[in-house]
């Protein structure tokens, strides 16, 4: 399995309306990708910064993710409205 993980700091003033994009994004992302098994989004209450916990088949699967509409729709529309993105990619090795 392929794991990525993402963290997001969103400036202050764009929390509310990052997470509302995130979270549509995550939602179309488990409807609509096959290759994509797991996709949780977590919150820091006092801050917004906002951990992402992805998991595809393959590394092709997350490809098509990033190829997808909805995430090209996404990735424009926040990308002045986060202040650090932090990507890490990692193999599921267990169970």
């Amino acid at each position: 399995m392929y794991v990525v993980t993402v963290l997001f700091e969103p400036k202050p003033e764009h929390a509310k309306a990052f997470r509302a994009a995130m979270l549509a994004n995550a939602k179309v992302s488990r409807e609509t990708e096959p290759g994509c098994r797991q996709f949780d989004v977590c919150v820091e209450a006092d801050t917004g910064r906002t951990f992402l916990y992805e998991l595809y088949d393959d590394r092709a699967a997350f490809e098509a993710h990033l190829a997808a509409a909805h995430f090209k729709a996404f990735d424009g529309a926040v990308r002045d409205w986060i202040a650090r993105k932090d990507v890490r990619i990692y193999e599921r090795v267990w169970p």
